[in-house]
């Protein structure tokens, strides 16, 4: 198979999955002729103008691979440049195009379509597909993860795929050959400030304030930086405000962990919770967080108090 005189369209918004497909692609092409240039355009170098350049030549390598990373970022006066340059690309030439997807730049990419340029598509992982992903993964590394060491994984590390490619790869220099269990990678993970941050935010949505105040102590005696933990809080808040409005547009179960992004157990979670986070009281703990990250930040003299009091405010209640 030969990638040079050839383009290939790549659509799709997750960006672990983009990134691996741009790679099997160069590497291909790099096989193929080993001296070929490879000219890599972010966002950054497209909105320049670096198209011309890029696809012109090079003056020290007979090939080109040419990588724009995300289309959407090409001015429009060098749209007929890259279409009339996708569409005949040359014999020294290997063209990779990614698009994120969405409406911006679409009737870039249906100019490219008329002129047949290879498309392909790189489909999001759906929420409750994340441990499918985290199996996978210790499979391409030569580990053995079965599905409810990698349900672990997912609920210690989130949803994340660099994440979650992160730990599993983390997991397999630490533990080479050795066969892995739900209980170790929550004493492995247990110590992640991230995580640690995580386990505060769903302690509080659970109404659990003991328990939550008890995990708070824990992770400022390790270390964790306090803005660490307004974030995870605030992100759970928005997370239980947003299910409430997707919720009352009647969408259905999938609709809305594909939109929230979490896989099905965390999804039944924040649908459990919903019932003591009314709107109102959603509203008002994302106040009190905003205060507390100011207070933790500088504005305040005592981060530890201040984000005990918050945490005594954050009690859901019924409507």
């Amino acid at each position: 198979m030969d990638v040079f005189g050839t383009s290939l369209l790549i659509i799709g918004a997750e960006g672990l999955l983009v990134e691996r497909t741009i790679d099997e692609r160069v590497q291909i092409a790099r096989q193929e002729r080993p001296g070929a240039e490879t000219v890599d355009l972010g966002p950054a170098e497209i909105a320049d103008g670096k198209l011309a350049e890029a696809v012109g030549g090079s003056l020290f390598a007979a090939s080109s691979i040419v990588v724009l990373r995300d289309l959407t970022a090409l001015p429009p006066d060098q749209a007929d440049l890259l279409v009339e340059t996708a569409d005949r690309p040359g014999d020294d030439l290997c063209l990779i195009i990614a698009h994120p997807g969405g409406v911006k730049g679409k009737a870039l990419l249906d100019r490219l379509a008329k002129h047949q340029v290879r498309k392909v598509s790189v489909e999001a992982i759906k929420p409750w597909d994340m441990p499918q992903f985290v199996v996978v993964e210790g499979r391409r590394l030569k580990m053995r993860i079965d599905m409810a060491t990698a349900t672990a994984l997912v609920d210690a590390v989130g949803a994340d795929l660099y994440a979650l490619s992160a730990a599993v790869n983390q997991l397999a220099s630490d533990w080479p050959g050795d066969t892995l269990t739900p209980e170790v990678v929550n004493r492995y993970f247990s110590g992640r400030s991230d995580v640690s941050g995580f386990a505060i935010a769903d302690a509080v949505m659970a109404g659990q304030s003991q328990q939550a105040l008890g995990l708070l102590r824990w992770a400022l005696e390790a270390g964790t930086a306090p803005m660490l933990i307004t974030s995870a809080l605030a992100a759970a808040l928005r997370n239980q405000g947003r299910y409430l409005d997707l919720a009352a547009q009647r969408l259905s179960k999938g609709e809305i962990a594909s939109a929230l992004k979490v896989w099905p157990r965390k999804l039944d979670a924040i649908a459990s919770q919903s019932r003591t986070w009314p709107a109102g009281r959603v509203a008002e703990a994302i106040g009190a967080v905003a205060q507390a990250d100011a207070q933790v930040k500088g504005a305040g003299t005592d981060p530890g108090y201040a984000l005990e009091h918050l945490l005594l405010s954050l009690r859901p209640t019924l409507e």
